[in-house]
């Protein structure tokens, strides 16, 4: 189907390891990487396959210190298929002449498809079409369906269909000094002549998979499985089966095989060895698990396409990027204990952990699929005692999440990390972005005004969010002097900068986005009280024991906190104004790509410290998340002046100075600039669409796709070019850049009521489905603020935008 298709036609094994990664098959459950599968890993190839909460923690020996390292695991490869033919080896890019070759990414059903025609070195000529897909609508499912062709010859062919638990996590170079063995084999065994199974333990964590998978050929045209002569070979940690048959020339023969996955951590089962093999033996045969599958995937489709019709390649880049976020983020996400990994699930990057780059990601789910919302941040709240004691162990109050969250939410960040160009490991001190903490409150208060989910609030979030300003009360203190709360010690987003220049002790003070983002937070908290019913309100203060002198505090801090300027800008954290100026075009000129300045200039035996030099949006970050009119009620809060070229002056500050050594960057300052320079931002927006399909980072997207910069994209388009904006009750829209979204059009939900919008001839059109209504429903343009009923239109007039001028 037009714009539904990421294809690549002729095989490039340098290229491979970023297309398996991009052409990943999943379903919110679990996520197996695009590999061919009749290949073993290797160097151009790497079977991977990770599920939601399958981690294992693993300990390393560095110069007699141990390095513990939790990772999403790798886990048994269900993938291999592979075919013989006569008494040749098996079939592989290595052992053939490829005459044609498609590699295809359905992003519709998000199923990959290879076609290949290929000489064997008895020149024996055959075409292999290849289908698979992790099924949407049956969350432990997969299916793989060959369809083998022997153009001139006939034979006897075998096919190997295996279950392999001898996988280990090394794809990502930096981390191999790192263990990678997290699985260890529990038992091999068969359900009846068709099916294997295998069942693997984690090592440390004790989380049992079982995998199972029905194997069988189909004749030419016939339903009903030919009869085959089968051979069993097992191990440890590794079965497979033999199916040996014969060929004829011109005649197509299918081979199925049909896969179920299932953990020690799911639902309703007496254990997963059991589960795997009874599911399979029930499962349907190919066509109707496909059938079952696409019907699943139309109907997510009909809730979350964005139609573009004037820009062919972001409508293809941003269907690509729906269909990654939804592979990772589904209805089956919500059954389970998930949070968002930075990467996904198909790859090791960031060793599987979830970071704060699900604020990037909550927004577009926010009015499409608010429920997966739900249930991720209810992952925080589940984490909720951990942050607790580690706030505690930490001499403060309230809960302090991680920056790097995995299995129980400890901190799961290195002390040390790999800079592969200078080969040293240096420290890591990230771990001091206790800006995340923000970023959860963040997220449950946009999720509250996305859906008006007040038993969420009730039940979950207020909690969560009254321990977060609990914390952010006990690390600030109060500078009699200025007059003054400060924060010292922490980073904010620019991950360049860890400290000051020379100082012994981490940290930095008053970062001016962290301590923007507490002002905001202590201002908010009362609104969050209000909108408790009283007693729920009475009782979590008593439980929670805030005090009426706490809330004084906070009230005080949401209006004295300190924010760093100079040079008529906001300082990204104090001092930053002494800092050095970079010769940017001396290491434009030598390195040309110089997204990662911190690895060059420690390579160099410099401190990336010591500059004017960030690694992606910081202080900038305020007006990514927050409207100017917010802002500047914020500042004056504050009593800070907002004039208004503030924002203008900030962004094009920071700008000039930001490697954008994360593609989270290039999304940031598209939201930023879309109300200021339209089509500067649509430049950046489409640098961050190309970014993973283009792998613009030099290798980063074959260990893992980019969830915030993929779901970034979405919320850019929805955002910053179409102005979507909750405030209060009413639904805002504000569209930017008409010529290029003449013809969009889009769904929406808004607090429980199914959306229709299109945009075309000057005009928006807002339709309210009745199905499912929940009224009354405002939508606003400007000043035109209407009520829609069930079944209604509203259409809003656009004025004409003139071109923007250019700086």
């Amino acid at each position: 189907m037009q714009g539904f298709e990421l294809a690549y036609d002729y095989f490039d094994p340098e290229a491979e390891l970023l297309r398996e990664a991009l052409t990943s098959t999943g379903n919110g459950y679990f996520c197996t990487r695009g590999t061919a599968e009749w290949e073993d890993p290797g160097p151009s190839h790497y079977p991977g396959t990770y599920a939601h909460g399958g981690y294992n923690r693993e300990t390393t020996i560095f110069d007699g210190r141990p390095v513990l390292n939790e990772d999403l695991v790798n886990l048994p490869n269900w993938l291999v298929l592979k075919l013989r033919i006569e008494d040749g080896p098996a079939v592989g890019f290595d052992e053939i002449d490829l005459l044609d070759y498609k590699h295809v990414y359905d992003i519709r059903l998000a199923m990959v498809r290879r076609e290949m025609r290929f000489l064997d070195r008895a020149g024996r000529e055959t075409t292999l079409r290849s289908r698979r897909f992790v099924s949407m609508a049956h969350s432990h499912q997969a299916g793989i369906e060959w369809t083998i062709v022997p153009e001139n010859w006939s034979g006897r062919v075998e096919i190997v269909t295996a279950l392999d638990g001898r996988m280990t996590n090394h794809i990502v170079a930096r981390y191999r000094e790192l263990e990678g063995r997290h699985l260890d084999p529990v038992s091999p065994r068969t359900f009846g002549p068709e099916t294997i199974a295998l069942e693997v333990q984690t090592r440390q964590s004790h989380l049992y998979i079982a995998e199972a998978a029905r194997t069988r050929v189909f004749p030419d045209g016939d339903r009903r499985p030919a009869d085959v002569e089968r051979s069993l070979h097992q191990m440890q940690d590794y079965i497979q089966q033999i199916l040996a048959f014969d060929v004829e020339q011109g005649r197509p023969v299918r081979v199925e095989k049909m896969v179920s996955l299932f953990t020690s951590h799911d639902n309703a089962i007496t254990e997963p060895l059991a589960a795997a093999g009874r599911h399979v033996l029930r499962y349907p045969d190919f066509a109707e698990a496909l059938a079952e599958h696409e019907a699943a995937w139309t109907e997510l489709w009909d809730g979350c396409d964005v139609r573009l019709p004037r820009e062919e390649r972001a409508q293809l880049l941003l269907r690509l990027h729906i269909a990654h976020v939804l592979q990772v983020c589904s209805r089956h996400t919500a059954r389970h204990d998930a949070g968002v990994p930075a990467r996904g699930l198909n790859g090791e990057a960031y060793r599987g952990h979830v970071f704060w780059d699900e604020l990037y990601v909550y927004p577009f789910l926010n009015l499409r699929l608010p429920e997966i919302t739900r249930a991720l941040l209810l992952y925080r709240y589940r984490r909720l005692t951990e942050a607790r004691a580690a706030a505690a162990e930490a001499g403060y109050q309230g809960a302090m999440f991680p920056w790097q969250s995995g299995s129980d939410g400890t901190e799961e960040t290195q002390s040390v990390h790999l800079n592969p160009l200078s080969g040293n490991w240096d420290p890591d001190l990230s771990r001091n972005q206790r800006h995340v903490n923000a970023a959860i409150f963040y997220n449950v208060w946009r999720y509250y005004q996305a859906t008006a989910d007040l038993e969420f609030l009730r039940d979950y979030g207020a909690e969560l969010m009254l321990e977060i300003a609990r914390f952010w009360a006990s690390i600030a203190h109060y500078n009699p002097r200025r007059e003054r709360y400060e924060i010292h010690g922490v980073m904010g987003p620019d991950e360049f900068h860890e400290k000051y220049p020379g100082a012994p002790e981490p940290g930095l003070r008053n970062n001016a986005y962290t301590n923007a983002m507490v002002a905001w937070i202590t201002a908010t908290i009362p609104q969050v009280l209000d909108l408790l019913p009283a007693g729920r309100a009475a009782w979590l203060r008593d439980r929670l024991n805030v005090t009426d002198e706490e809330l004084r505090l906070w009230e005080d801090m949401s209006r004295r906190m300190y924010i760093p300027f100079h040079d008529g800008v906001i300082s990204q954290f104090e001092g930053y104004a002494d800092l050095e100026e970079l010769d940017w075009d001396h290491y434009r000129t030598k390195y040309g790509n110089i997204q990662r300045m911190d690895r060059i200039l420690k390579a160099e035996g410099e401190d990336p410290n010591r500059y004017k030099v960030s690694k992606q949006a910081d202080a900038v970050m305020l007006f990514f998340l927050f409207g100017d009119d917010e802002l500047r009620e914020l500042f004056e809060r504050l009593g800070y002046g907002y004039d208004a070229d503030l924002a203008r002056r900030t962004i094009d500050y920071y700008d000039r100075r930001t490697s954008h050594g994360s593609t989270l960057s290039f999304v940031t300052y598209a939201g930023v600039l879309a109300p200021l320079d339209p089509q500067s931002a649509w430049e950046r927006f489409m640098v961050a669409l190309e970014s993973d399909v283009g792998d613009v980072q030099g290798g980063t997207t074959k260990e893992g796709i980019h969830m915030g910069v993929m779901s970034g994209t979405l919320d850019l388009l929805q955002r910053g070019f179409l102005g979507t904006d909750v405030t209060g009750d009413v639904l805002r829209l504000n569209p930017r850049l008409l010529d290029r979204l003449e013809g969009a059009a889009f769904s929406m939900r808004f607090r429980g009521t199914s959306l229709r919008v299109h945009l075309e001839d000057g005009e928006l059109k807002v339709l309210a489905q009745a199905e499912g209504f929940r009224g009354p429903l405002r939508v606003g343009v400007g000043d035109d603020v209407r009520t829609l009923g069930p079944g209604e239109t509203c259409v809003f007039p656009l004025p004409a935008q003139a071109a923007p001028v250019r700086r």
